[in-house]
């Protein structure tokens, strides 16, 4: 290793609102060599979601919280610089859970091995091909369960999940509208993805009002990004037997006083489903979907977009771009060698 110090960003203080550099401060380390069974990676790419701001909280999630004084936790890519095990060599490339961090330590048996010369850029096992990619699959597929013919309303339809799941709905032979914080991505979603429609919801007023003309059918699976305002103006508008599939609450995730929804009554009113999920929820089926979505993509059928910004010392204010919405795409870190 040439680099005898790891720089981590790791969780002073669990944020109230937005975490601040106070809340997740940087401090040098030494490097220190793995214990029997492990490797350690120096990272190449660092996934920002927004399930890592739930994991900065104490409140309940799939996986526990962040400990105060661990790095923040994250999805990264890496190449092993030391193994001491089998399983790993030197050299090799591998995706693992791992921090916002120059190095990363675990088990090798818990890093997967990535194929670097299989003309598919490193990056895209973060995106469309990873956490990002199965989520928009398995959640509409298994979750929403569109048919044919149906109407399909999905929020943050320009993200990185939102903008997958639109272009499967499609291929599904369902009729997409798409909600997105800007004309600019509005347009992006039509035009290049093959939305039939885009809701600007920065500028559309009533979300009822709005969303009832876009879908003026009604909505039979809404897949839910955000929570808030906007699901409670969907709840208005499903049909008969909708599903709703929750993959995430953004616009509460800063807000430990945003109100719960208020037309929660439609679930009962239309015999709707609703249900949450994980992306792990299908993690014996990953290499299904990976399978599927690498073929989508060499076909040309599947677009996607990563917005990467290189270096750590950027990982903080790249993170908030995620509640802004000023990302185009995939947030990712690079850290280049």
């Amino acid at each position: 290793m040439n680099e005898s110090m790891n720089r981590q960003y790791y969780l002073a203080s669990r944020p109230i609102t937005l975490p601040t550099p106070s809340d997740v401060p940087y401090r040098d380390v030494p490097v220190r060599e793995p214990a029997e069974g492990e490797a350690v990676i120096r990272n190449l790419y660092i996934s920002l979601d927004p399930a890592i701001r739930g994991w900065m909280s104490e409140v309940n999630n799939y996986i526990e919280p962040i400990a105060i004084g661990d790095p923040i936790r994250s999805s990264v890519i890496g190449r092993v610089v030391k193994s001491r095990s089998d399983l790993l060599e030197e050299g090799d490339v591998v995706m693992s859970l791992g921090g916002w961090e120059r190095y990363t330590y675990g088990a090798a048996a818990a890093m997967h091995k990535l194929d670097e010369n299989a003309g598919i850029p490193l990056s895209h096992f973060l995106s469309v091909l990873g956490p990002t990619g199965l989520t928009a699959y398995f959640g509409l597929l298994e979750v929403g369960r569109p048919e044919p013919g149906q109407t399909v309303l999905v929020s943050a339809a320009a993200g990185a999940v939102g903008s997958v799941v639109g272009q499967i709905a499609k291929m599904r032979g369902c009729r997409v509208v798409g909600m997105a914080g800007s004309e600019e991505k509005c347009r992006w979603i039509t035009e290049e993805l093959g939305f039939d429609q885009a809701i600007n919801y920065k500028t559309c007023g009533d979300y009822e009002a709005a969303i009832r003309q876009a879908c003026p059918d009604g909505v039979d699976v809404y897949f839910d990004n955000v929570g808030g305002d906007i699901l409670d103006g969907a709840l208005m508008c499903l049909n008969k037997f909708a599903r709703v599939a929750v993959c995430g609450w953004i616009s509460t995730y800063n807000d430990p006083d945003a109100p719960g929804p208020k037309n929660l009554w439609q679930l009962v009113a239309q015999s709707v489903t609703i249900q949450g999920f994980v992306v792990l929820d299908f993690q014996d089926r990953f290499a299904e979907g990976i399978d599927q979505l690498a073929n989508w993509v060499m076909a040309g059928k599947l677009k996607f977009r990563e917005d990467i910004v290189d270096g750590l010392d950027n990982v903080l204010p790249t993170f908030l771009k995620l509640f802004d919405g000023s990302n185009s795409g995939k947030l990712i870190v690079r850290n280049p060698e």
